[in-house]
Parts: structure tokens; sequence; C-alpha cells
């Protein structure tokens, strides 16, 4: 036997063995945030608080959303934090990035808000992680920083313009050069807005979070006001936003992501800076990121390990390690044999 005929052999069996046992030729770990288990009310408007140590946190990759536009390659937000607590009834999610910049009113036509989503997928498996895609819907929650702002004191034209000139509208009863409020008006259909559920036209926000749902590009929908049911809390000191989301574990609504403890899911995390003008498609966004929650017993669990079966190890993982290192074993005597073998 020749050499070109040995190796032509070795090349051979080689692929036949990365198929067989389905070896790849390279594999990275995804990242994974585990819950940590909460005994009692969760922190949902307090992210100094001490039960936030109980999760461990991960930092998670971001980049600029380039596939569709609106999109802007020069976004600033490279990375966020995420810890996530549990109980027996509700999850919480704290989200935590460095911006040097408190951006919180959309008054002006020049501004724009800071805010962070979280993304969850509606089917099984992972669709396409920039808002879903068609069959592959996705369950967003979007939190606002003007929408917090706004919680705590409304922003008018007014307080953006103080001496702005205001002319008389007649479908109102207030005095010429009088500031109108929506309770002026007598007849509410002058306000389309308002009368077909948009919450940007809503007076008052109950969350800082909206709930939306996806399936692609383009399809981006709130869910009615009826169906809003997550509850959000931000702050910025520092040049960092902490910002948490909370929410039942199960929902009863169609389009809502519904946790069952002991589970695993997949997340994905978008931010926007206003300071660089960022809205829309124009943001950065990470991959799904593995979420897993604990079972009601796994704290006691964990306090007390169990040993480690035998056949415990036999796992997929160890599995394929050990395949991978008989074929480098027989690639190592192959080449041996080749270097043997007459030209």
């Amino acid at each position: 036997m020749k050499r070109r005929h040995f190796l032509f052999i070795i090349i051979l069996l080689s692929a036949f063995a990365l198929t067989f046992f389905k070896i790849p030729l390279a594999s990275s770990q995804g990242l994974s945030v585990v819950a940590g288990w909460v005994e009692g009310d969760l922190p949902v408007e307090d992210p100094a608080a001490a039960q936030w140590q109980i999760a461990t946190a991960v930092e998670v990759p971001l980049s600029a959303q380039n596939i569709t536009k609106p999109f802007l390659l020069d976004t600033k937000i490279k990375s966020v934090s995420a810890r996530v607590l549990q109980n027996d009834s509700q999850i919480a999610i704290l989200v935590e990035w460095a911006d040097d910049t408190q951006d919180d009113s959309t008054v002006a036509i020049q501004d724009f808000r800071d805010g962070t989503a979280l993304q969850f997928p509606q089917v099984q498996g992972q669709p396409y992680f920039c808002m879903g895609q068609q069959g592959g819907n996705v369950n967003l929650w979007h939190w606002k920083a003007d929408w917090q702002a706004e919680i705590a004191a409304r922003k008018e034209m007014e307080s953006q313009y103080p001496d702005m000139y205001v002319d008389y509208y007649p479908y109102t009863e207030t005095e010429e050069d009088t500031l109108a409020g929506v309770a002026d008006y007598t007849d509410q259909n002058y306000l389309p807005a308002l009368q077909a559920g948009n919450q940007f036209a809503a007076l008052t926000h109950s969350s800082p979070v909206e709930d939306l749902i996806a399936g692609g590009f383009g399809t981006l929908t709130s869910q009615p006001v009826a169906q809003q049911n997550v509850q959000g809390f931000g702050a910025w000191k520092d040049g960092r936003w902490q910002v948490i989301f909370s929410r039942d574990l199960a929902s009863s609504e169609t389009d809502d992501v519904s946790f069952l403890p002991g589970k695993t899911y997949s997340v994905a995390f978008a931010v926007w800076d206003g300071a660089n003008e960022e809205r829309n498609g124009q943001k950065s966004t990470s991959q799904w990121v593995s979420l897993q929650l604990l079972s009601a017993a796994a704290p006691a669990e964990q306090a007390e390990p169990e040993a480690v079966e035998p056949e415990s190890l036999l796992t997929t993982q160890n599995i394929t390690l050990l395949m991978f290192g008989v074929l480098i074993v027989l690639i190592i005597i192959g080449g041996f044999i080749y270097s043997r073998l007459p030209e």
C-alpha cells in the first residue's frame, strides 16, 4: 500500500467517524441564566435588594441589529448584565447596563428614549432572534424610560416649551389661550389614537413595560390594554440603568409566554440608547440565551446534593468527548503508519 492510498483511506474513515458520532468540527457553550429561588415576595421595585445576590449575574453580549432597515451599525451598548429571581408564582428579571446619560423624555422632537426589551419564543425551539418569523411568534416585553418617568410626573409640551402659544380648539370648552386636557374634550372622537386604544396616546401608564407580540419584521403589535400584564421598574444612577421586569409565571393570554418551574426557556435581550438617537430597529440585540427556572424543590435539593451515580457520567457530551479522543488516537496511529509506508 502506498502513502497516497493510505491517506485517502484515513480521510474517508475520519469523515465517516465525524458523521456517525455527530461530532462537530467546532462548538461553543451557549450562555445560560439560572434563576434564584426566593421565599416570599420578589423585589420587583428594588434593584438594590439583597435578594438579587441569590442569583448569579450573567453578562450577555450585544451587537447592532444590521439585518433589516432601519439599522444603525454604530450602536453604543455592547452588553447587559442579567439576573433572574422566582418564587412559586412570579418571575422577576433584572437587566443592567452602563449608560452615561439618562434619556427619559420624548416630548421634544429631537429627544429619544432609553429602553430595553426581553423576547421569548411562542413556539417550540428557537425562531429567528430578530422579531421571530412567520409561524414562529415571539412575546416581547419592552420597558421605556419615558413611560417610567411619566408614572412619577407626566411631561407635556408646555413643560418643554413654556412660552408656546395655543390656538383655541373648537371641540373643547376651554377658554382661548388655555391648554386643553383630555377631560375638556366634549367629543372623544376627536382623540382617535386614544379611542383606538393606542398606548402612546394614553394619559397614564400603569406600567412602564409594553407587552407585545411579533412574527417577523414589520409585524410588531401591542397587546390590548386589558392584556398588558407585565410590570416594570427602572432606575438610573451613576451612569447605569437597572430595570426590573416582573410577571406571574403563568398567563391565560394566548399571546403570552407562560413559565413552568423547573423548565428551561429561551430569552433574547435588546437595548436602545436615546443619546445615540437609537429607536425602532436601531438597537443592540443579543442571540438567544438559555433561561433555567427552578422547581419548588430546588432549594432543598441544592442544600443537600445527592451523590452522583456512575450512570450520570454517560452523558451525550461525555460520550462525544470520548469518541473525539478515540478519533484523535486513531489519527496519531495512522500518521505513524503513514510515515513508515513507501512513497
